[in-house]
């Protein structure tokens, strides 16, 4: 009779274990730069954002729970956060190098730091075209 009762425990315990391993913890981290960074593992965490400033975790009821999402210093935006995208007309200036990207240039909207405006705006601010060429009108 003991080992009846002793092996259906067993067999419960063994079959409601995985419940217990059913919560996920989200790794959330603040970037120097301001940023956040929200994923499952710390790897990679703010690259290109001069570093982590503090690390932080929240734990989430499963995988399919939606979170609340995060935010940032005013003014600061995140690696994940749509970039605006440039109308007719519009370059990428790339802030850092002071070199703007024509439409259809591989680094339109791509580079880390930088803006759309108009052509002309951007050279009356001193920047210069991508490969010495002006975008084509």
């Amino acid at each position: 009779m003991q080992s009846a009762l002793l092996t259906i425990l067993l067999g419960a315990s063994l079959f409601l274990a995985p419940a217990s391993y059913a919560q996920t913890t989200a790794v959330t981290a603040t970037c120097k730069d301001g940023t956040t960074f929200s994923g499952a593992t710390r790897a990679g965490a703010c690259s290109g954002h001069q570093g982590v400033a503090s690390w932080g975790t929240t734990a989430a009821a499963s995988p399919n729970t939606a979170t609340a999402p995060v935010t940032t210093a005013p003014g600061k935006t995140t690696a994940t956060a749509p970039a605006k995208i440039g109308g007719p007309g519009q370059v990428w200036v790339n802030t850092a190098s002071k070199v703007y990207h024509c439409p259809g240039d591989r680094y339109y909207g791509k580079t880390k730091a930088g803006e759309y405006m108009t052509q002309a705006a951007a050279q009356a601010a001193g920047n210069h075209p991508s490969g010495g060429k002006a975008c084509p009108t």
